[in-house]
C-alpha cells in the first residue's frame, strides 16, 4: 500500500518559526516533525510514499532525498498554491490507485496509530480521536461503527471526536475532491463528506499517539511527548561535578561543563558546550552547536541549532529558532497568558516566548510570557518586550 503525505504547508500560525522552515521540518526532540511521520510508516512496512510539498519545498526534499536512509522509497508532487489539503492530495491522483494511506505531515503520529488504522481491515477508514478543542477540526457524528457526518470546525458544540487527517481512501474519493473543488471548498473533510452517501467511513480509535502542531505552544507539546520516547546515547564530554538525573542524551562533541545538573528526560545535540552551572530541567530539547553560559536555568523549552543563551539566563516554556543569541540575564519566564497569533488571543496555561531565528537580546532583557518575537530581530540592553515585534524590529 502506498502511503501520501501532505507536507506542502507553511503553518502561517508557526510564524515567526516558518519564516525559512516548512512547518513539517520544525524540529521536535531535534528530528524534523515529518521525520516521525515517515518512521510510524516504515515500521508499519509501508515504504512506498508520495510526498505533496510546496512551501520552502528544497528543505524536505535535501533533507529526505530518495528515502533510501529512513528505509523508505520517496517520490514528491508539488502543489504550487497552498489551496488546501483536498487540492494537495488532488495533486497526487496520478501517482495512487486502489486504496492508499493519507496523513498530514505536521501531526507526530506513532507506529501503533498507523497500525490501528490498518488493522481495520477497512477502507475507507479515518483515524479519529477525542480533542479538547474540537472546533479546530473536522468533528465527525458516529452512528452504528460508521462516522455519518462531518462539520469541519463547527462553532457548536456537536461532539469531541475529531479527524486526525490520518486516513485509509481509496481512488474513487478524487471525484468527491474535484465536486468540492468546483463548489470552492479545498479540505480534505469536506470531500469525506461528501463520500458518505456512496461509501461509509470507519471511524478507527488508537491508544497510540496523535498531536498536531497548530501554534506554536502545541511544539511543546510534541517536544515532551517525543522525549518521552527518548533512545538515551552519551556521547561527548562530561567533567566531573555533573549530575544527570533520568534518561538524558547528549551528541557527539558535545561538552557539559562541571556543576551542571540536567533532569532528564533531556536531549542535547553534537558540539554543544553547557555550564559550567547550569541547570536543566525536563521537556528541553537543545540542538546542534549551542552555548548554554554559566549560571543559567533552562526548563520544559525548545532550543534549536546554533542558539546562544549568555549568563544567568532564565528559560521556561520557550521556543527559540536557529541562531537566536542573547547575552547575560535575559530573563524569558513561562506563565498563563494571552497569545496574540494571526489577531486573534488565546490563552495558554503556561507559555513563555516564542523566538524567531537570527533574534539577537543584549544583556538584561526581560521578554514577558506569552510575547512572540520575529526572525531577524535585535533587542538591546536593558530591554523589556511586552508586545510581539514583527520580523526584523529594532528595539533600543
Amino acid at each position: 500500500m502506498k502511503a501520501v503525505i501532505l507536507a506542502a504547508g507553511e503553518g502561517m500560525r508557526l510564524r515567526p518559526l516558518t519564516v525559512s522552515e516548512p512547518k513539517v521540518m520544525i524540529p521536535v526532540a531535534n528530528r524534523p516533525i515529518l521525520e516521525y511521520v515517515v518512521e510510524a510508516l516504515v515500521k508499519n512496512d509501508v515504504e512506498d510514499i508520495v510526498m505533496v510539498v510546496g512551501y520552502r519545498k528544497e528543505r524536505i526534499m535535501s533533507h529526505f532525498e530518495d528515502g533510501k536512509k529512513f528505509g523508505a522509497k520517496i517520490e514528491y508532487v508539488v502543489q504550487e498554491k497552498q489551496l488546501g489539503n483536498a487540492h494537495a492530495l488532488a495533486c497526487a491522483r496520478d501517482r495512487v490507485s486502489g486504496d492508499f494511506l493519507v496523513l498530514p505531515g505536521d501531526n507526530i503520529v506513532d507506529s501503533k496509530a498507523v497500525g490501528d488504522l490498518l488493522s481495520s481491515s477497512s477502507c475507507q477508514s479515518a483515524l479519529v480521536a477525542e480533542s479538547e478543542n474540537p472546533s479546530k477540526y473536522g468533528v465527525v457524528t458516529i452512528e452504528k461503527e460508521s462516522i455519518r457526518g462531518v462539520v469541519e470546525k463547527p462553532h457548536e458544540m456537536i461532539s469531541n471526536i475529531v479527524l486526525t487527517g490520518v486516513y485509509c481512501l481509496c481512488d474513487k474519493i478524487f471525484k468527491h475532491i474535484d465536486a468540492n473543488i468546483a463548489q470552492g471548498e479545498y479540505g480534505l473533510s469536506n470531500a469525506i463528506n461528501s463520500s458518505l452517501g456512496e461509501r461509509p467511513v470507519v471511524p478507527v480509535f488508537s491508544n497510540g499517539l496523535w498531536i498536531d502542531a497548530v501554534y506554536p505552544w502545541d511544539l511543546l507539546e510534541l517536544n515532551a511527548a517525543a522525549l518521552e520516547h527518548l533512545p538515551v546515547k552519551t556521547s561527548g564530554k562530561i567533567e566531573p561535578q555533573v549530575q544527570i538525573h533520568g534518561p538524558v542524551g547528549i551528541g557527539d562533541e558535545t561538552v557539559i561543563r562541571s556543576g551542571t545538573t540536567i533532569y532528564g528526560p533531556v536531549l542535547i545535540g553534537d558540539g554543544c558546550e553547557i555550564g559550567p552551572n547550569v541547570t536543566i530541567f525536563p521537556s528541553t530539547s537543545i540542538g546542534n552547536s549551542v552555548l548554554v553560559e554559566p549560571f543559567t536555568m533552562i526548563k520544559n523549552s525548545i532550543l534549536m541549532s546554533n542558539c546562544t543563551i549568555g549568563a544567568h539566563s532564565y528559560l521556561s516554556h520557550c521556543v527559540f529558532g536557529y541562531g537566536t543569541k542573547s547575552q547575560s540575564h535575559l530573563m524569558a519566564p513561562g506563565a498563563e497568558s494571552y497569545v496574540n497569533i494571526s489577531d486573534e488571543f488565546f490563552k495558554v496555561p503556561h507559555i513563555g516566548s516564542i523566538v524567531g531565528e537570527d533574534t539577537t537580546f543584549g544583556t538584561s532583557v526581560i521578554v514577558e510570557p506569552g510575547t512572540v518575537v520575529g526572525s531577524g530581530c535585535k533587542v538591546s540592553s536593558g530591554a523589556k518586550i511586552t508586545r510581539n515585534l514583527p520580523n526584523k524590529s529594532l528595539v533600543t
